[in-house]
């Protein structure tokens, strides 16, 4: 599949190589251009069941758990030549340092293995990736995180998912980059096995442990100027459904200020066998903001249209404006609106300091089995420090809250939720 990208016949052939020649003049060797970075990560995790009952008849209460993990990122550089070679790394561990059986699968680590309500003591994930480079166009094979609009990798917890694939990533035009990919499987992030590609199922929206063979993603970002840029994506998950997505950022200082609009349209349909159940979805959602020094102001509005909610992958975030710390106001005809403060005390002297409180309100949602409406909101406060110079440099500390209600607990059950991380981030070389 990416061999218009890599075979050029006839005379282009030369124009090719020059080009290539041109670009390894200015490359470093593999060992010259590599790095390797590691990040430290302490996280307290509690979430609070305010019914006091598990929906599915469990009985659990809360989820508390405590956990210390490391990720190391080893990107090589390239070999010299016309065509360049790479290769990249990816080593995570996570060790549990708090968790009873009773508070477990939190997300933060995977069960135990002789006991399902216990967490285990550790778990490691190690991902390779090949890469290969011919001019300003990079081919990898192997895991990645990927960070797209049809397809952002879940890190909310203690290890990010992992995907693995083919991924191809083309910059020749000044200000456009294609993307070209397939994947066809992933490593959650509470787990250490590579599981086949599938659909997220929350509050059982789809037909859970839905498989498919792949997943193709193709896409365009292009910036017109320093102000306005655009993407379109076209996605395909194997006999489940197909996705277009189409998004605008733009920005705009003011004689007093800045303004800033990110507008996203999303568009999803079953497709082939319909394996996951009917699909037929439009989402649209768009943000507009204004900063004035430390302070950032915004307002966002998100409509769910069709009979079913935004199918996304499972591991991974949707790219909605409203997607919050715990909910993604992404059901069946949901309507949500939001209002978002955020405010860098740098303006008062005190750099590294930040903090941002929101509020979502989502409504009209169709609630499966049920003739009425459902309802809900979401409320999250977040205070983040990073140290910036001394000792404890690039430490940083980040609390965060939230409170979650909703008129339909039997699909989703009201929360309070607290998270405290601490992460240190540094590089080896």
């Amino acid at each position: 599949m990416f061999a218009p990208f890599l075979l050029v016949p006839g005379r282009r052939v030369a124009g090719v190589l020059l080009l290539c020649t041109g670009a390894q003049a200015q490359a470093g060797g593999f060992i010259e251009d590599s790095s390797a970075k590691l990040e430290a990560r302490t996280i307290y995790f509690n979430r609070d069941f305010r019914d006091g009952h598990s929906s599915s008849g469990q009985g659990a209460s809360k989820r508390e758990e405590a956990a210390q993990g490391f990720i190391l990122n080893v990107q090589s550089g390239y070999t010299d030549g016309p065509v360049r070679f790479g290769v990249d790394a990816l080593g995570m561990i996570g060790f549990k340092l708090d968790s009873s059986p009773g508070d477990s699968n939190s997300g933060l680590l995977p069960s135990s293995g002789h006991d399902p309500r216990g967490s285990a003591d550790r778990y490691a994930k190690l991902g390779l990736a090949a890469k290969l480079k011919v001019s300003d166009t990079v081919l990898k094979v192997g895991s990645m995180m990927p960070d797209v609009a049809l397809l952002k990798y879940n890190d909310g917890r203690l290890l990010p998912t992992l995907f693995h694939g083919a991924w191809l990533t083309s910059e020749q035009v000044h200000d456009l980059r294609f993307t070209l990919a397939r994947l066809n499987a992933y490593t959650a992030r509470d787990s250490t096995d590579r599981q086949d590609i599938r659909v997220h199922c929350k509050n059982k929206r789809y037909a859970c442990a839905i498989e498919a063979d792949h997943f193709d993603l193709a896409g365009i970002d292009y910036r017109f100027n320093d102000r306005i840029s655009a993407q379109y994506q076209v996605a395909r998950l194997e006999d489940i459904y197909r996705q277009h997505f189409l998004g605008l950022v733009a920005a705009q200082p003011l004689a007093v200020g800045q303004l800033s609009a990110d507008l996203r349209l999303i568009k999803s349909d079953d497709i082939g066998n319909a394996r996951a159940g009917q699909i037929e979805h439009r989402a649209f959602s768009g943000m507009l903001a204004y900063g004035l020094g430390g302070h950032k102001l915004s307002a966002g509005w998100q409509r769910m249209y069709g009979q079913s909610a935004m199918p996304y992958l499972d591991g991974s975030n949707p790219y909605l404006v409203n997607y919050a710390q715990v909910n993604d106001f992404a059901a069946a005809q949901e309507r949500s609106w939001q209002l978002r403060y955020d405010y860098d005390f740098k303006a008062l002297g005190v750099p590294g300091l930040t903090f941002f409180t929101r509020y979502i309100n989502g409504d009209h949602i169709k609630v499966p089995g049920s003739v009425e409406q459902g309802k809900e909101w979401e409320r999250d406060t977040e205070l983040r420090y990073q140290v910036q110079s001394g000792t404890f440099k690039n430490v940083s500390v980040r609390l965060r809250n939230s409170t979650y209600r909703s008129n339909y607990e039997q699909w989703a059950r009201d929360m309070d939720e607290t998270r405290v991380i601490v992460s240190y981030n540094v590089s080896l070389f």
